[in-house]
Protein backbone atom coordinates (compact mmCIF):
# COMPACT_ATOMS: atom_id res chain seq x y z
CA UNK A 1 0.00 0.00 0.00
CA UNK A 2 1.82 3.56 -1.27
CA UNK A 3 1.97 6.26 1.58
CA UNK A 4 -0.82 8.60 1.52
CA UNK A 5 -0.21 12.14 2.07
CA UNK A 6 -2.21 14.21 4.90
CA UNK A 7 -4.38 16.05 3.52
CA UNK A 8 -5.85 19.66 4.98
CA UNK A 9 -8.26 17.72 7.46
CA UNK A 10 -5.28 15.22 8.63
CA UNK A 11 -2.60 18.06 8.83
CA UNK A 12 -4.95 20.43 11.20
CA UNK A 13 -5.95 17.31 13.37
CA UNK A 14 -1.96 16.22 13.61
CA UNK A 15 -1.21 19.77 14.62
CA UNK A 16 -3.95 19.22 17.04
CA UNK A 17 -2.94 15.97 18.46
CA UNK A 18 0.82 17.25 18.88
CA UNK A 19 -0.43 20.09 20.96
CA UNK A 20 -2.14 17.38 23.55
CA UNK A 21 0.35 15.25 24.17
CA UNK A 22 2.10 17.81 27.44
CA UNK A 23 -1.82 18.62 28.09
CA UNK A 24 -2.40 14.40 28.52
CA UNK A 25 1.09 14.15 30.31
CA UNK A 26 -0.01 16.82 32.84
CA UNK A 27 -2.21 16.90 35.85
CA UNK A 28 -5.63 15.59 35.50
CA UNK A 29 -4.29 13.87 32.34
CA UNK A 30 -3.65 10.30 31.44
CA UNK A 31 -2.49 9.03 35.09
CA UNK A 32 0.93 8.24 33.95
CA UNK A 33 2.40 7.99 37.17
CA UNK A 34 0.25 5.07 37.77
CA UNK A 35 2.59 2.85 35.50
CA UNK A 36 5.11 3.09 38.04
CA UNK A 37 2.56 -0.18 39.88
CA UNK A 38 3.76 -2.88 37.69
CA UNK A 39 0.44 -4.31 37.37
CA UNK A 40 -1.66 -1.00 37.03
CA UNK A 41 -4.05 -1.08 33.77
CA UNK A 42 -5.30 1.93 31.98
CA UNK A 43 -9.07 2.52 32.36
CA UNK A 44 -9.78 1.32 29.07
CA UNK A 45 -7.88 -2.13 29.08
CA UNK A 46 -9.34 -2.64 32.25
CA UNK A 47 -12.94 -2.15 30.62
CA UNK A 48 -11.71 -4.39 27.57
CA UNK A 49 -9.66 -7.05 29.39
CA UNK A 50 -12.78 -9.86 30.00
CA UNK A 51 -13.52 -9.01 26.56
CA UNK A 52 -9.68 -9.60 24.75
CA UNK A 53 -9.10 -12.76 25.83
CA UNK A 54 -5.86 -14.82 26.29
CA UNK A 55 -3.02 -12.70 24.75
CA UNK A 56 -0.54 -14.78 26.11
CA UNK A 57 2.09 -15.33 22.99
CA UNK A 58 0.68 -13.24 20.93
CA UNK A 59 1.46 -11.04 18.28
CA UNK A 60 -0.41 -7.51 19.10
CA UNK A 61 -0.82 -4.01 17.22
CA UNK A 62 -2.19 -0.86 18.65
CA UNK A 63 -3.43 1.34 16.40
CA UNK A 64 -3.22 4.73 17.00
CA UNK A 65 -1.96 4.64 20.24
CA UNK A 66 -1.63 8.00 21.22
CA UNK A 67 0.67 8.29 24.41
CA UNK A 68 0.87 4.72 24.78
CA UNK A 69 -1.33 3.81 28.32
CA UNK A 70 -3.11 1.73 27.02
CA UNK A 71 -0.25 0.24 24.66
CA UNK A 72 1.86 -0.55 28.09
CA UNK A 73 -1.53 -1.89 29.93
CA UNK A 74 -1.77 -4.64 26.87
CA UNK A 75 1.69 -5.39 27.14
CA UNK A 76 1.11 -6.60 30.46
CA UNK A 77 -1.30 -8.94 29.69
CA UNK A 78 1.58 -11.69 28.67
CA UNK A 79 1.62 -11.24 24.74
CA UNK A 80 5.18 -12.07 22.44
CA UNK A 81 5.25 -8.46 21.60
CA UNK A 82 2.99 -5.53 21.40
CA UNK A 83 3.40 -2.83 18.82
CA UNK A 84 2.25 1.19 19.30
CA UNK A 85 1.22 3.11 16.02
CA UNK A 86 0.37 6.58 15.77
CA UNK A 87 0.60 9.53 13.22
CA UNK A 88 1.84 11.95 16.01
CA UNK A 89 5.79 12.53 16.75
CA UNK A 90 5.36 13.47 20.20
CA UNK A 91 2.56 10.90 20.99
CA UNK A 92 5.31 8.13 20.39
CA UNK A 93 7.98 10.10 22.03
CA UNK A 94 6.26 10.10 24.58
CA UNK A 95 4.77 6.10 24.41
CA UNK A 96 8.57 5.46 24.54
CA UNK A 97 9.05 7.54 27.63
CA UNK A 98 6.22 5.78 29.43
CA UNK A 99 7.35 2.20 28.00
CA UNK A 100 11.03 3.12 29.39
CA UNK A 101 9.52 4.17 32.85
CA UNK A 102 7.19 1.22 33.24
CA UNK A 103 9.81 -1.54 31.91
CA UNK A 104 7.29 -1.89 28.79
CA UNK A 105 8.74 -4.34 25.74
CA UNK A 106 6.26 -2.14 24.02
CA UNK A 107 7.32 -1.18 20.68
CA UNK A 108 6.28 2.54 19.33
CA UNK A 109 6.44 3.19 15.82
CA UNK A 110 5.19 6.42 13.73
CA UNK A 111 3.59 6.97 10.51
CA UNK A 112 0.02 7.66 9.08
CA UNK A 113 -2.93 4.91 9.76
CA UNK A 114 -3.02 4.04 6.17
CA UNK A 115 0.42 3.18 5.58
CA UNK A 116 0.51 1.22 8.81
CA UNK A 117 0.89 -2.26 5.87
CA UNK A 118 4.22 -1.01 4.46
CA UNK A 119 5.87 0.63 7.59
CA UNK A 120 5.01 -3.06 9.31
CA UNK A 121 4.80 -5.45 7.70
CA UNK A 122 1.40 -7.68 6.04
CA UNK A 123 0.37 -10.47 8.11
CA UNK A 124 2.76 -9.44 11.02
CA UNK A 125 0.54 -9.69 13.52
CA UNK A 126 -2.78 -11.70 15.73
CA UNK A 127 -4.67 -9.26 16.97
CA UNK A 128 -5.30 -5.36 16.26
CA UNK A 129 -6.45 -3.50 19.28
CA UNK A 130 -8.27 -0.46 18.57
CA UNK A 131 -9.04 1.71 21.28
CA UNK A 132 -11.55 4.17 21.95
CA UNK A 133 -11.86 7.39 20.60
CA UNK A 134 -10.10 6.15 17.33
CA UNK A 135 -12.30 6.39 13.96
CA UNK A 136 -13.64 9.11 14.11
CA UNK A 137 -10.56 10.55 12.84
CA UNK A 138 -10.32 8.46 10.02
CA UNK A 139 -11.58 10.02 6.65
CA UNK A 140 -12.30 6.31 4.97
CA UNK A 141 -13.99 3.16 7.05
CA UNK A 142 -13.50 1.05 4.25
CA UNK A 143 -9.33 2.32 3.97
CA UNK A 144 -8.96 1.31 7.55
CA UNK A 145 -10.57 -1.93 7.33
CA UNK A 146 -8.21 -2.96 4.95
CA UNK A 147 -5.41 -1.91 6.84
CA UNK A 148 -6.34 -4.34 9.86
CA UNK A 149 -7.08 -7.41 7.58
CA UNK A 150 -3.47 -6.49 6.17
CA UNK A 151 -1.96 -6.31 9.25
CA UNK A 152 -3.64 -9.74 10.31
CA UNK A 153 -2.50 -13.70 9.94
CA UNK A 154 -5.47 -15.60 9.01
CA UNK A 155 -7.77 -16.39 12.13
CA UNK A 156 -6.07 -13.24 13.41
CA UNK A 157 -8.63 -10.99 15.75
CA UNK A 158 -9.62 -7.60 15.63
CA UNK A 159 -10.82 -5.91 18.95
CA UNK A 160 -12.21 -2.54 18.88
CA UNK A 161 -14.21 -0.65 20.94
CA UNK A 162 -15.48 2.96 19.93
CA UNK A 163 -17.97 6.03 20.73
CA UNK A 164 -21.72 4.80 19.76
CA UNK A 165 -22.43 6.94 16.91
CA UNK A 166 -25.74 8.29 18.65
CA UNK A 167 -23.13 9.59 21.41
CA UNK A 168 -20.76 10.98 18.76
CA UNK A 169 -23.94 12.94 17.02
CA UNK A 170 -25.43 14.51 20.19
CA UNK A 171 -25.34 17.93 21.08
CA UNK A 172 -22.64 18.09 23.98
CA UNK A 173 -23.76 22.20 24.69
CA UNK A 174 -27.11 21.30 26.26
CA UNK A 175 -28.19 21.77 29.83
CA UNK A 176 -32.00 20.35 30.19
CA UNK A 177 -30.82 16.74 29.81
CA UNK A 178 -32.36 16.02 26.61
CA UNK A 179 -30.60 13.94 24.20
CA UNK A 180 -30.62 15.86 20.75
CA UNK A 181 -29.21 14.93 17.70
CA UNK A 182 -26.91 17.52 15.95
CA UNK A 183 -23.94 15.93 13.97
CA UNK A 184 -24.63 13.56 11.26
CA UNK A 185 -24.41 9.57 12.05
CA UNK A 186 -22.90 8.79 8.50
CA UNK A 187 -19.20 9.43 8.25
CA UNK A 188 -20.04 9.58 4.41
CA UNK A 189 -21.51 12.88 4.97
CA UNK A 190 -18.22 13.95 5.36
CA UNK A 191 -16.20 15.86 7.88
CA UNK A 192 -17.79 17.90 10.60
CA UNK A 193 -15.32 21.08 11.46
CA UNK A 194 -14.79 21.54 15.64
CA UNK A 195 -13.33 24.30 17.15
CA UNK A 196 -12.92 23.29 20.83
CA UNK A 197 -10.27 25.23 22.78
CA UNK A 198 -9.11 22.89 25.06
CA UNK A 199 -8.84 18.66 25.54
CA UNK A 200 -11.54 16.56 27.08
CA UNK A 201 -8.54 15.12 29.18
CA UNK A 202 -5.99 17.47 31.22
CA UNK A 203 -5.90 20.94 33.33
CA UNK A 204 -8.09 23.16 30.81
CA UNK A 205 -4.37 24.22 28.69
CA UNK A 206 -5.40 26.56 25.79
CA UNK A 207 -4.52 24.68 22.42
CA UNK A 208 -2.70 26.38 20.17
CA UNK A 209 -4.39 24.00 17.38
CA UNK A 210 -8.03 23.98 18.50
CA UNK A 211 -9.57 23.05 14.71
CA UNK A 212 -10.14 19.68 13.82
CA UNK A 213 -12.17 17.23 11.33
CA UNK A 214 -13.46 14.21 12.53
CA UNK A 215 -16.07 11.51 11.11
CA UNK A 216 -18.67 10.10 12.93
CA UNK A 217 -19.13 6.42 11.23
CA UNK A 218 -22.24 4.71 11.68
CA UNK A 219 -22.30 0.75 12.90
CA UNK A 220 -23.50 0.06 9.84
CA UNK A 221 -20.46 1.26 7.77
CA UNK A 222 -18.14 -0.07 10.10
CA UNK A 223 -19.50 -3.58 9.94
CA UNK A 224 -20.26 -3.96 5.83
CA UNK A 225 -16.54 -2.64 6.19
CA UNK A 226 -14.80 -5.13 8.06
CA UNK A 227 -17.13 -7.82 6.09
CA UNK A 228 -16.02 -6.61 2.61
CA UNK A 229 -11.99 -6.79 3.80
CA UNK A 230 -12.86 -10.38 4.63
CA UNK A 231 -13.39 -10.53 7.98
CA UNK A 232 -16.57 -12.62 10.16
CA UNK A 233 -18.45 -10.40 13.12
CA UNK A 234 -17.90 -11.99 15.90
CA UNK A 235 -19.58 -10.16 18.35
CA UNK A 236 -21.22 -6.82 18.44
CA UNK A 237 -21.91 -5.38 22.21
CA UNK A 238 -23.62 -2.25 22.96
CA UNK A 239 -22.28 -0.33 26.12
CA UNK A 240 -24.30 2.77 28.22
CA UNK A 241 -21.33 3.94 29.30
CA UNK A 242 -17.87 6.22 28.16
CA UNK A 243 -15.12 6.42 29.45
CA UNK A 244 -14.82 10.42 29.78
CA UNK A 245 -17.82 12.90 31.10
CA UNK A 246 -19.04 13.38 27.21
CA UNK A 247 -22.61 15.43 28.39
CA UNK A 248 -21.16 17.29 30.95
CA UNK A 249 -24.26 17.77 33.99
CA UNK A 250 -26.37 15.03 31.88
CA UNK A 251 -23.75 12.87 32.83
CA UNK A 252 -22.30 11.13 36.41
CA UNK A 253 -19.36 8.62 37.18
CA UNK A 254 -20.25 4.94 37.67
CA UNK A 255 -18.68 1.66 39.35
CA UNK A 256 -16.41 -0.32 38.63
CA UNK A 257 -14.51 1.39 35.82
CA UNK A 258 -15.22 5.23 36.62
CA UNK A 259 -16.93 5.50 33.32
CA UNK A 260 -19.99 7.98 32.76
CA UNK A 261 -23.58 6.96 32.48
CA UNK A 262 -26.63 9.38 31.56
CA UNK A 263 -27.74 10.58 35.00
CA UNK A 264 -31.52 10.47 34.10
CA UNK A 265 -32.46 7.35 32.38
CA UNK A 266 -29.18 6.10 30.88
CA UNK A 267 -31.12 3.29 28.68
CA UNK A 268 -31.97 6.44 26.42
CA UNK A 269 -28.05 6.58 25.02
CA UNK A 270 -25.75 3.77 23.77
CA UNK A 271 -22.58 5.14 24.35
CA UNK A 272 -20.12 3.48 23.29
CA UNK A 273 -19.72 0.03 21.89
CA UNK A 274 -17.52 -3.11 21.44
CA UNK A 275 -16.95 -4.90 17.86
CA UNK A 276 -14.87 -8.03 17.73
CA UNK A 277 -13.91 -9.42 14.45
CA UNK A 278 -11.95 -12.65 12.81
CA UNK A 279 -9.68 -12.98 9.57
CA UNK A 280 -11.15 -15.16 7.35
CA UNK A 281 -8.65 -17.68 5.53
CA UNK A 282 -7.40 -16.49 2.04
Amino acid sequence: MADMPLDEHRVANLANWNDRVPVHLGPGGYEVEAFDDPAWLSQVVRFDRDRLGDLTGLDVVHLQCHIGTDTVSLSRLGPRSVTGYDFSPAAIDAARDLGRRAGSSAEFVVGELYDAPGTLSPGRFDLVYTGIGALNWLPDIAGWAVVVATLLRPGGRLHLREGHPQLCGADDTRTDGLVCADVPVFGSAGPTTFDIPVSYEGDGTILEHSVTYEWNWSIGEVVTALIDAGLRIDELAEHRTVPWNALGDAMHAVAPFGEYELVDRPDRLAATYTLRATKLPA
